[in-house]
């Protein structure tokens, strides 16, 4: 079992129809008798992995530029990835930090294209912009429209080049408070000082894998503006480069646009990138750190070789038979057998030098944490004995060449595979090469690379409910500037004009039925041999019962944990020999099945799929056990802040007794959880996951004659139960707004969550398009007035949100701000100044107007380019009751926008002065910037 923390977008997900966040697998009781379980047989690795191939061309340029590129006309977008050749691990002593300070600088604008560099890229419409920085490596990346791909290249070229003039103070001091609190956003997570402890413990002073990528807030707040362009000047040269372009575009094409835009930007130094021993600890080191967590963390860690070691790939096999995979040994041992577990895993984290190795089990509340630990090295003792089995190691090579060909649907993806394969090995086919290892490893060359680096001293850590330790937390910035010379700007040719944008050809969608009247929804992409499937329910959390919540996710969290023919682990392992993905999950209106797979095995998964949905046990002990993990799941909610202010704010906004009045987490309450019982569950399920309250959507290479076939041979007898169908009930009228501020005291937060909210006279089956248009400008994209101004401007936050949450039935409101605790007061007002003055007098500016439609509509063909995008279009477009052809009149709907028309939808839907807040924080250091903000103020002790 995997329980996770609850993010962001975790929460987001769980209140609108994107895929589920929670549970994993439907089905109906059966008779103790039913059948034995089918055998499934599923395609080979060796078939599988002839399916992966990714044709490039290469070359360099005069200055040392490395350019790869990737023919694919599957749509008109072109990835550009650009990977520099420096991470954290190259950062010198006094320097930490610096690499990933650059990744924020470099959004910051350039000298020929001044000002934010996200403004400038959200013109051209691009999908998956953004950048990121880890030990080895620097990427940025973008997927643009092919007619966009010149100035996307321009401005890429420009902050490769021309960076440094447009880096002075006031940006260095800036980015360096933004980084501060993306610092504080994590340190301010259960077990969020984990990380820094192990480094320290793995790696001896000096050695470049000891620090972490965000660095010393120490370092960067003592870097002089000439030491930091100097770190540029020596690290993010072209020949320390390399650019991959995949998508709609060959190497002809290519070569005279890199010339053009890249080849005359000089040589830097060349960086070889730092060296790195793999480490061995002297004798076992024994640690105890104390966090504000719900459940005691049992930790091991090793530093082994990297990724270009021939033992990478037997260690991540024997990482995922050991805790990775949903059948692995710790999940089978620990959680399902003895149940003194409520979460394991086992990973492989490798780097180019080195990698790390890690154990991670969360203790079961009331089971003594050393009796656990010393079973955990019993079975890790006795695995790296032993190794694994054939099978074992079979069903791991299935689902990572599965998961491979699945990731290349992207030309994003494959942008991304060529350029790591051309970083670390010198070779953009590197991903052949390890596919071929996973193809051909044996139990012996796990088991011997397990007994060369595991048996080694280890790190052991446990982390305990309790206070936190003290430890060093983001300083504030303002270093005492030092002058640093003037910038002498490159004048470049002016940068190029985007073309025109045709729009967006959405796939023809398809209908069918089977013979029990389940309806088909259908569209045909044969970009990869995949197919994607979801069995979707009108339900969701909105389907608890007011004195039942919580029982419709447990319902769900319970189906593949035993079908009348398949135990838990059984199911885990016909998934894993499959290489599918099958979960279930749910959304405030919608539960379902979704079943991710390549085609070749698409038969034996939807036999997998309706054996789970309509076959569940919902076995007593499975039961118990699943109960006693959902309570532990309830009390690592009340430790995590998102969830926190998930769960106190809709009742707020809705009302209790509403179906959305509950929490955005789904999980409901212990006391409720307790009283479930299995006769509960099982109406739970005969009630909502049943034939006549079901739609299959599918997205297929195959046509759809041959998928209804086969969903035919699946589903086609399901019959619906006597039992009457579960119904929702929405009043249409929520409590009158109370505009507030909500305090949950979580002491010992470095940062504070807000969340705001109102109840929107609007619904999700209204038409929208106008509202979010506006609402783009004001709170939901990153250039949006609220993050513009706590961000970008004044330095408090990662980042802020403000979204229109498309519910079907009335629409909430909810900005998300986590900022330093110190400005938590300024922060909550500021956003009140800035939706004040864009709902009274500044609304859309002509320039916002003109970056809106454009970026909108140019973006669509990134938009919707993989099965998954398509899918969840089909969705979409049925929970809303939207016709079939809605994503192709988008572009033509947008393009008729006026300023006046979206300052009204937004001056008629939004009214902050009916906002409630939530805070979670210290109350010590945030009550009383709360109590001058004049509000209404109610302080609420952590649950």
């Amino acid at each position: 079992m995997r329980l996770r923390s609850i993010s962001l977008a975790a929460l987001l997900a769980a209140i609108t129809p994107a895929a589920p966040v929670l549970a994993q697998a439907p089905a109906s009781p059966g008779a103790a008798t039913s059948p034995q379980a089918t055998e499934l047989r599923a395609a080979s690795v060796a078939e599988l992995v002839s399916e992966v191939n990714i044709p490039w061309k290469r070359f360099t340029l005069d200055n040392g530029l490395t350019v790869i590129v990737h023919e694919d006309r599957k749509a008109p977008v072109v990835a550009v990835s650009v990977w520099y050749n420096v991470g954290s691990k190259d950062e010198p002593a006094g320097s930490t930090g610096f690499a990933h300070l650059f990744e924020h600088l470099m959004f910051g604008g350039s000298e020929n294209a001044t000002g934010s560099y996200l403004g400038r890229m959200r013109n051209l419409g691009p999908s998956n912009l953004n950048g990121t920085t880890w030990f080895d490596r620097t990427n940025y990346f973008e997927t643009v429209p092919t007619p966009a791909l010149e100035q996307a290249l321009f401005l890429e070229s420009d902050r490769m080049g021309y960076l440094l003039g447009e880096v002075g103070q006031d940006v260095l001091d800036l980015q360096r408070g933004v980084v501060q609190n993306e610092k504080r956003q994590g340190d301010n997570q259960p077990y969020g000082l984990f990380e820094y402890a192990q480094l320290e413990a793995l790696f001896p002073e000096g050695h470049p894998y000891r620090h972490s990528t965000i660095g010393s807030m120490a370092d960067l707040d003592a870097a002089s503006l000439e030491t930091v362009r100097n770190w540029f000047r020596d690290n993010y040269g072209p020949n320390n480069a390399i650019v991959v372009l995949s998508g709609d575009i060959d190497e002809a094409t290519a070569r005279p646009l890199m010339e053009r835009y890249f080849g005359a930007i000089a040589r830097g130094p060349v960086n070889t990138p730092a060296e790195a021993d793999v480490p061995t600890l002297a004798a076992p080191v024994v640690a105890v750190m104390h966090d504000r967590v719900a459940t005691t963390r049992l930790t091991r860690s090793w530093a082994v070789p990297g990724l270009l070691s021939d033992d990478a790939v037997p260690l991540s096999v024997a990482a995922s038979v050991l805790g990775g995979l949903a059948s692995s040994r710790l999940d089978n041992q620990l959680v399902r057998g003895e149940q003194t577990a409520v979460q394991v895993s086992s990973s492989l984290s490798d780097f180019h030098r080195v990698g790390m190795f890690d154990i991670s089990v969360d203790v079961k509340p009331g089971e003594d944490a050393a009796e656990v630990g010393a079973r955990l090295d019993a079975i890790v003792a006795d695995f790296i004995a032993r190794g694994p089995t054939e099978e074992e190691v079979a069903r791991v090579a299935t689902q990572y060449v599965s998961r491979r060909i699945q990731s290349l649907e992207q030309v994003n993806g494959k942008a991304n595979v060529l350029a790591e394969g051309q970083l670390y090995a010198g070779d953009p086919d590197h991903y052949k090469a390890e596919l071929a290892q996973y193809a051909s490893v044996t139990p012996a060359q796990v088991t011997a690379a397990m007994q060369r680096w595991l048996t080694r001293p280890v790190f052991d850590m446990t982390i305990t409910p309790g206070e936190r330790e003290a430890y060093e937390e983001a300083a504030p910035s303002g270093a005492a500037p030092l002058p640093a010379a003037e910038i002498q700007r490159v004048a470049r040719d002016p940068m190029p004009p985007i073309g025109q944008v045709q729009d967006l050809q959405f796939p023809a969608v398809e209908r069918a039925s089977l013979s029990n009247g389940m309806q088909i929804v259908y569209a045909h992409v044969d970009t990869v041999p995949v197919t994607r499937v979801a069995v979707e329910f009108n339900a969701g959390y909105a389907a608890d019962r007011a004195d039942r919540l919580g029982a419709h996710s447990l319902m769900l969290d319970l189906l593949d944990e035993g079908t009348t023919t398949r135990d838990a682990n059984q199911l885990a392992e016909e998934q894993e020999r499959l290489g599918a993905s099958l979960q279930v999950g749910a959304s405030m209106d919608r539960s379902a099945a979704n079943l991710s797979v390549v085609t070749a095995n698409l038969a034996p998964s939807l036999t997998l799929m309706a054996d789970v949905l309509r076959h569940p046990a919902f076995a007593p002990s499975e039961v118990e056990r699943m109960r006693a993990q959902r309570l532990a799941a309830l009390a690592s909610e009340a430790t995590q802040p998102a969830a926190m202010a998930a769960r106190a704010l809709p009742p707020l906004l809705y009302g209790a007794d509403s179906p959305y009045g509950r929490s955005f987490t789904g999980t409901g309450d212990a006391a409720t959880v307790n009283a479930l019982t299995r006769a509960d569950l099982v109406q739970e399920h005969d009630a909502w996951v049943r034939p006549d309250n079901a739609t299959v959507f599918v997205v297929s290479n195959l046509p759809l004659s041959q998928v209804t076939a086969q969903l035919e041979a699946a589903f086609g007898d399901w019959r619906a139960p006597t039992t009457p169908m579960g119904t929702k009930t929405f009043s249409g009228t929520v409590p009158a707004a109370a505009n507030r501020i909500v305090l949950i005291d979580r002491p010992q937060s470095p940062q504070s969550l807000i969340y705001g909210g109102a109840v929107l006279p609007v619904s999700g089956t209204d038409d929208l398009l106008t509202l979010n248009s506006a609402n783009s400008i004001l709170g939901s994209d990153f250039l949006s007035r609220i993050n513009a101004d706590l961000r970008e401007t004044k330095g408090w936050s990662y980042g802020v949100r403000g979204n229109v949450n498309a519910l079907e039935h009335r629409v909430p409101y909810i900005v998300n701000a986590p900022v330093q605790a110190n400005r938590t007061g300024e922060s909550v007002a500021a956003l009140i100044s800035q939706y004040d003055r864009f709902l009274d007098v500044d609304g859309v500016t002509p320039q916002e107007l003109e970056r809106t439609i454009n970026g909108n509509t140019r973006q669509l063909a990134g938009g919707y380019e993989t099965s998954a995008q398509i899918l969840g279009a089909l969705r979409s477009n049925a929970l809303y009751g939207r016709p079939d052809d809605y994503q192709a009149t988008i572009a033509s709907r947008t393009r008729a926008l006026t300023a006046a028309q979206m300052d009204e939808a937004a001056r008629q839907a939004i009214h902050p002065d009916q906002f409630v807040w939530i805070v979670v924080g210290d109350a010590a250091v945030v009550r009383p910037q709360l109590e001058a903000l004049g509000l209404p103020l109610e302080v609420r002790s952590a649950p």
